[in-house]
């Protein structure tokens, strides 16, 4: 298997109702390859693929995408913003694997260059390219490939997809963002509902490490919807060229889109595995901050990394 490391070789852009990409988990990352839509408005995601990535051949590989969700406002640069919503996803076509290691966005990491912080502050400071290599210290493993992605962008997906079923452990609301909330058990959420269902976290008990699972329930979703629809004659096909069109590469070709596409496509979903990394809440000087289980961190890289499966979660 191929050694994952966090080298950006430069974004593309992907146009916000062109394709419908997934702020989350398994699909976030790659599913705006599948779901065509119609018209092109820039800078709503992104792909940065990393150098290392070259030459793949997923025959029984794992390809490592970050997925983040851009808290960009309008105006602002989306890869040199806070990320609002942190998975590492891991995909093993040959057998229908897939993974998801939640990261708390406010973890506190040390940040290579610059001291210690925020995870997320580390696209701020470097892009894409330092917040992989943030995110592949803690966990010990580096992307091959980052996306960052707008959350407007992120609810025209799901709305163009029919929307998405989750289940959900816990009745919560939010008069912010979801006023008349969210009851237990199977729901359906169009794209506003599963973006409030993904970005909730004060009126969860377990703030930060329940938002990071409510993300994951959210990709199953997706991930699920996709799958349906996968096997649809030249679905996939018609996703690359459409892809190829709109989307600035920065040199990906054709075929390594359509690989991406087909990656996705393989996850089962009784083969999707998901965790969220642990720790403590404190403060770092004035800010509230997550302490992250390093220890923890690294037990999911080491067992997700050949097969993109986790246990014991």
């Amino acid at each position: 298997m191929r050694a994952a490391r966090a080298r950006a070789a430069g974004p593309g852009q992907v146009g916000r109702r062109m394709w419908r990409v997934g702020v989350l988990g398994v699909v976030l990352a790659v599913a705006a390859l599948v779901v065509p839509a119609s018209t092109v408005a820039p800078t709503e995601a992104a792909l940065v693929k990393v150098r290392s990535a070259e030459g793949m051949a997923l025959d029984d590989d794992v390809v490592w995408i970050l997925a983040v969700g851009s808290d960009a406002r309008p105006g602002e640069d989306m890869l040199r913003t806070r990320g609002d919503a942190l998975q590492l996803v891991g995909l093993r076509p040959s057998t229908g694997a897939a993974t998801a290691i939640g990261i708390p966005r406010d973890s506190y990491v040390a940040v290579p260059g610059h001291g210690s912080d925020r995870v997320n502050a580390a696209l701020t400071y470097g892009g894409p390219r330092l917040l992989g290599e943030t995110v592949g210290d803690l966990v010990g493993i580096e992307p091959d490939y980052v996306m960052v992605t707008r959350f407007p962008f992120f609810e025209d997906m799901v709305d163009d997809i029919g929307g998405i079923t989750v289940t959900n452990p816990r009745p919560f609301a939010d008069p912010y963002l979801k006023d008349d909330g969210f009851a237990t058990g199977r729901i359906r959420l169009s794209g506003y509902d599963a973006m409030a269902f993904s970005r909730i976290r004060k009126e969860l008990s377990g703030g930060d490490f329940d938002r990071s699972a409510n993300q994951q329930r959210v990709l199953r979703g997706i991930a699920a919807q996709v799958r349906a629809r996968a096997d649809e004659p030249g679905f996939v096909e018609r996703g690359v060229l459409s892809v190829m069109e709109h989307l600035d590469t920065g040199g990906l070709p054709p075929s390594e889109l359509f690989m991406l596409a087909r990656a996705v496509a393989s996850v089962r979903q009784d083969r999707i595995t998901t965790c969220v990394v642990g720790g403590t809440l404190g403060n770092a000087g004035a800010a509230s901050v997550v302490f992250p289980d390093v220890a923890q961190a690294r037990r999911y890289g080491d067992d997700a990394r050949q097969d993109a499966r986790l246990s014991g979660c």
